[in-house]
């Protein structure tokens, strides 16, 4: 159970932080964003971020070995990273649809796919 608490938690924070990196990008495309000045832009993406940590911080402190969950740190930052690639696609292709899915792009995700077994993998 705490395997999919700390992986559901940590697809959450990657949506956030999917919005608070690069949402602002889509804000010239919304008509009362589009003339917001750059302190403005920073201060909305901080209060994205602040979401994203409601939800990263308790996925790392529930799936942590240490804290009697499923997985070491070097496991915890691997699933992150791989989670964020993925929300991150996701997102722009499908919710911000600014990119295309390129054949490098997915042999770049199997590559990363790669080193996730790398790391899982008990040698």
């Amino acid at each position: 159970m705490k395997t999919i608490y700390t992986i559901s938690l940590l697809i959450l924070s990657n949506v956030f932080m999917t919005l608070a990196w690069y949402g602002h990008l889509q804000f010239k495309n919304i008509t009362s964003l589009k003339n917001l000045g750059f302190f403005a832009v920073i201060l909305i993406s901080w209060g994205l971020a602040f979401f994203e940590y409601i939800f990263q911080v308790p996925a790392n402190k529930i799936g942590y070995k240490g804290n009697g969950g499923p997985f070491s740190m070097f496991e915890l930052k691997t699933i992150q990273e791989a989670i964020s690639l993925i929300v991150f696609a996701f997102m722009t292709t499908f919710v911000f649809r600014t990119e295309k899915m390129g054949w490098n792009h997915l042999v770049g995700f199997g590559l990363i796919v790669l080193a996730v077994y790398v790391i899982f993998r008990k040698w």
